[in-house]
């Protein structure tokens, strides 16, 4: 367990005047949490930048539907890794990676490191395998497997020690092992047990997550999710509209599919808006499940008391 100047804070308090000014903050929260408003108050404390560590807001065409900062926000302070990716463009953790070092040797202003993807974090605290890109025609067999097929054929031919680490609910992931095996040879676990050291061990950041409990979360994602109506995110959906589809990287985005499907007319806005809130509180229990399962060792802060 890591030791500051935090571990002085009751339970319910959480003051930035106690974060150490030296070390880079990471702020991992679920979808809706209020993580970008209080990033930018750390980044104000530490004199660093923001830095997105989430999957969704790295691509250019959703901004809106991913809730990435917008021109306010971009203007009152430096923000890195937003939106600086074409949706067309696969993007995995290893490119988010080797994008993130250069912009860690500013030792005199650590940066706030924000978001929402578990694996992004850590895989920057606890390393990643250097594992070799899939090649193009793997990947389109593994598309065309998984779509015949479906994710438990694929996860029945991994081997035994990849498989007892996959969530055999999750078909991105199962997906990833099969093409890794595939593509090496080797099975995705032996890759992560050989993994190096990561870029920013615990003991030298301060690693926070922020508790939202589902009763406190669930309107705030059905009220943020009628702001992005509001805000733009329609406008979104018939800007993407006739290129859009469901292969594309930044498909993803949640609540994309639905709002493609209302501007072409097969859906009509409230069950578009019920469904994209359904899969977002969805997404927020997942992300609440990893942060409980992999990050016991970072500082937890109430996300109602801030």
């Amino acid at each position: 367990m890591w030791k500051d100047g935090l571990s002085a804070m009751s339970a319910d308090k959480f003051d930035i005047a106690a974060i150490d000014r030296v070390k880079p903050v990471l702020l991992a929260g679920p979808t809706a949490s209020g993580k970008s408003a209080l990033a930018l108050d750390l980044a104000r404390h530490l004199g660093g930048p923001i830095i997105n560590a989430d999957a969704l807001q790295v691509y250019s065409d959703w901004r809106v539907l991913t809730a990435r900062p917008g021109p306010e926000d971009i203007a009152a302070w430096p923000h890195v890794l937003y939106g600086h990716v074409s949706g067309e463009t696969p993007y995995s953790v290893g490119n988010w990676l080797r994008d993130l070092k250069p912009l860690l040797r500013d030792a005199n202003n650590p940066p706030v490191i924000v978001g929402g993807t578990g694996l992004y974090f850590t895989a920057l605290t606890d390393g990643l395998a250097d594992i070799p890109q899939t090649p193009p025609e793997v990947r389109a067999r593994a598309d065309d497997r998984l779509q015949e097929k479906g994710p438990a054929a694929m996860l029945a031919e991994l081997d035994a020690a990849t498989a007892a680490r996959i969530d055999p609910q999750n078909p991105v992931r199962i997906q990833r092992a099969w093409e890794v095996l595939e593509t090496t040879g080797r099975g995705l676990a032996e890759w992560q047990d050989a993994t190096e050291p990561g870029l920013l061990p615990l003991d030298r950041v301060t690693p926070l997550v922020l508790n939202a409990p589902k009763a406190w979360l669930t309107p705030r994602i059905a009220g943020r999710f009628d702001a992005m109506i509001a805000g733009g995110a329609l406008d979104e959906a018939r800007a993407n509209a006739d290129t859009w589809h469901a292969d594309l990287p930044s498909a993803k985005a949640i609540g994309a599919a639905e709002l493609i499907a209302h501007v072409r007319g097969t859906l009509d806005l409230e069950a578009a808006r019920e469904a994209s809130v359904i899969l977002t509180r969805q997404y927020a229990k997942r992300q609440r499940s990893w942060f409980r399962s992999r990050m016991k060792d970072w500082h937890w802060i109430e996300a109602a008391d801030l």
